[in-house]
């Protein structure tokens, strides 16, 4: 696909300049919109996006500091290619660190807190439900990391975020138009009433499985595809 034929529509910006180019570019990799190991100018992405080069430019640079690119001198920017078996390591990393998270949390997110993510929640469910996979994308990183800053370690916000920067969701837009990523997109309410009910083991299970459906059913449409959840997570013991 030329950089032309790629669904990038012009920046809407509300944050700076930069970080609207970047989101936009990390949604076109993470769909596989931009596809994995193309050489891609800044100029001809600067064109669909309604931008100058320099952002642009200035975005991969920051794209390739979370793996997402590697810079090609004078050449442009290669998208970095993710196998699946790469997906599912890094869904396990991802188990590992977010699980036993979501159990201490439960019960200890402060309600106006959780009034304020159940409306992000909203935001991730209209995504879902009208194919704004943009939108949802950035709806879902953004209530990820908050409620990750629960925990007082901002090491665990960072790498968290940053993996999940890194996923493919190569069927995001098949789902979204068969209705099923609307399911998907309601754990995000479910996991909110585990942790204001203090049920730990719940919220622990459940962000389990949505991280799994990263490298699964979001990556190829196909909830069995990538094996089973990881035997490292029995290395995590219940409290």
């Amino acid at each position: 696909m030329s950089a032309s034929e790629i669904p990038l529509g012009e920046i809407q910006q509300y944050k700076s300049l930069r970080a609207s180019v970047t989101d936009a570019l990390r949604s076109a990799i993470i769909l596989g919109d931009l596809e994995e190991g193309q050489l891609y100018s800044a100029p001809a992405l600067a064109a669909p996006l309604g931008v100058s080069a320099t952002p642009v430019r200035e975005a991969m640079m920051d794209l390739a500091r979370e793996g997402l690119v590697t810079t090609m001198k004078n050449k442009g920017f290669r998208i970095t290619e993710m196998t699946g078996a790469d997906l599912e390591e890094q869904t396990q990393v991802r188990q590992l660190l977010e699980g036993p998270a979501m159990r201490a949390l439960a019960g200890h997110v402060p309600e106006a807190d959780l009034a304020s993510l159940r409306e992000l929640a909203d935001r991730i469910a209209d995504g879902a439900r009208e194919g704004d996979l943009h939108s949802y994308l950035q709806g879902d990183r953004e209530f990820h990391a908050r409620l990750l800053e629960h925990t007082g370690n901002r090491r665990l916000v960072d790498l968290t975020t940053r993996l999940r920067g890194q996923t493919r969701m190569r069927a995001l837009r098949r789902l979204a138009d068969s209705g099923r990523l609307v399911g998907s997109a309601q754990e995000h309410h479910r996991l909110l009433d585990l942790l204001a009910a203090g049920d730990g083991e719940g919220a622990y299970g459940l962000i389990v499985q949505h991280i799994g459906h990263t490298s699964r059913l979001w990556s190829t449409g196909d909830e069995e595809t990538g094996g089973t959840d990881s035997p490292l997570l029995d290395l995590v013991p219940p409290t």
